[in-house]
């Protein structure tokens, strides 16, 4: 008999776990989880969720004429309490209730109502909200934090949680006995004559784990959703940091040359204040992850109208773009720091400057984009580290690492005093916008 008894408080853990779990795979109840704040919509929606997971087990219990341990009514009416405040612990312990009612049982309403309500007056007596998730049912030790911590707020509280728990159990026992079948309330007790004292603390132990394994469940995908966001935005800030680089010599050398052309060639100046203002205001603005190769196309095209200003005859560029390719999605200033190295390690140290060409062309389906000059070239040994070490090469790859994992390549030919040659395969992405980091 006793054991049967326990295997009963056994099977109540395992679907007190369950439960929890098929809840937590719902993203709609997962993004419920993350709000401590909510409106009175959102309440009851969360409600809702909960009568729906908590209240199928009354109702399963009710239909069976047993499985008493499916039955898990009290501790989600006080679990819809802790994590939604009055309304959802007080509409969550009604719906749950619901199949009860139906099957005569008249003082379940009313105590999963109350058992609701005590939930959100013990979320209310949290010193922090947080503090409800890091419920233990190990009583022991809350003493002995009791008297290790210095902030006896969050101790007290713990213990509070514990008594309140064991309240409501002792609530329930409590209306089962002294009504007895008039009351017609479902609980699990010893229903043998002189039942041990272990054996009823073992019921009270059993609810109290029963209602923190689905806060210990919740609270583990509450976690890995705040690692997943915290890694989104610092994804997000290496990105904006990455595509906002531009070296300062360039916007130097710029005024400079607006300062000497502004007495001898005005109309000029003013094509470079234009064309540098253009640069500034893509720079500034919050742009898109992702843009159209042509958007990104236009930029180079601003770029190297003042660097052939400061340059003269002694720069060249040619592109070679497949019509094709233009309205294909690239990360955001890919080009122009490929562009920008090509003119001041490939070029600007050359007698007589030198020419760079740009291709783009689509190769089974997969982006590929030419970068190239006939400038110095890069030593071998510079060569081998390029990617990790080059300010702007490795700023490209660190990115293309960031949006595409494994699925892009990127190769550096260099020869020198012959040229070099940066060749990038990107997979096919989704419309600018909408694209997000790998």
């Amino acid at each position: 008999m006793i054991e049967d008894y326990l295997v009963i408080l056994l099977v109540k853990l395992a679907v007190s776990a369950s439960l929890a779990s098929i809840l937590v795979r719902s993203s709609a109840f997962q993004r419920m989880l993350m709000q401590e704040e909510r409106t009175l919509a959102q309440r009851v929606r969360l409600a809702l969720w909960l009568a729906l997971i908590f209240g199928a087990g009354v109702a399963t219990r009710v239909l069976t004429k047993s499985y008493a341990a499916v039955d898990l009514g009290l501790e989600g009416s006080l679990l819809a309490g802790l994590v939604g405040g009055y309304v959802t612990g007080l509409l969550g312990g009604v719906l749950i209730s619901v199949p009860a009612m139906i099957n005569a049982e008249y003082l379940t309403m009313p105590l999963l109502a109350a058992v609701g309500v005590m939930g959100g007056l013990l979320r209310d007596c949290a010193p922090d909200k947080e503090e409800i998730w890091r419920f233990s049912p190990f009583f022991d030790l809350s003493i002995y934090h009791l008297f290790r911590r210095h902030d006896h707020r969050r101790t007290a509280f713990q213990l509070f949680f514990f008594l309140t728990v064991i309240l409501a159990e002792l609530l329930r026992v409590t209306l089962g006995h002294f009504f007895g079948p008039r009351a017609a309330i479902s609980y699990i007790y010893p229903n043998w004559p002189n039942p041990h004292p272990l054996s009823i603390v073992a019921l009270y132990v059993t609810t109290l784990f029963a209602t923190a394994l689905p806060l210990k469940v919740w609270n583990n995908t509450r976690n890995e959703r705040k690692l997943e966001d915290q890694q989104r935005l610092l994804t997000e800030a290496r990105l904006e940091a990455l595509s906002s680089q531009i070296n300062p010599h360039f916007l130097f050398n710029t005024l400079n040359s607006v300062s000497s052309l502004i007495r001898t060639n005005p109309s000029q100046a003013r094509m470079v204040v234009y064309r540098l203002s253009s640069i500034l205001r893509r720079l500034l603005r919050k742009h898109d992850n992702f843009n159209p190769l042509r958007d990104e196309l236009s930029f180079i095209d601003d770029y190297l109208s003042i660097e052939m200003v400061r340059f003269g005859d002694n720069l060249r560029f040619t592109k070679d773009v497949s019509e094709d390719t233009l309205d294909r999605p690239v990360p955001s200033m890919l080009l122009q720091p490929l562009i920008e190295n090509c003119i001041r390690h490939g070029l600007s140290g050359k007698v007589g400057g030198g020419t760079i060409h740009l291709a783009s062309h689509l190769v089974d389906g997969r982006l590929r984009l030419v970068v190239e000059d006939d400038g110095v070239g890069i030593p071998e040994t510079r060569l081998a580290t390029l990617l990790d070490q080059g300010i702007g090469v490795s700023n490209i790859n660190e990115r293309l690492k960031l949006f595409f994992g494994s699925s892009y390549r990127m190769f550096i030919d260099s020869r020198p005093g012959q040229g070099t040659r940066i060749e990038i395969e990107l997979p096919e992405v989704p419309a600018p916008s909408t694209a997000a980091p790998a």
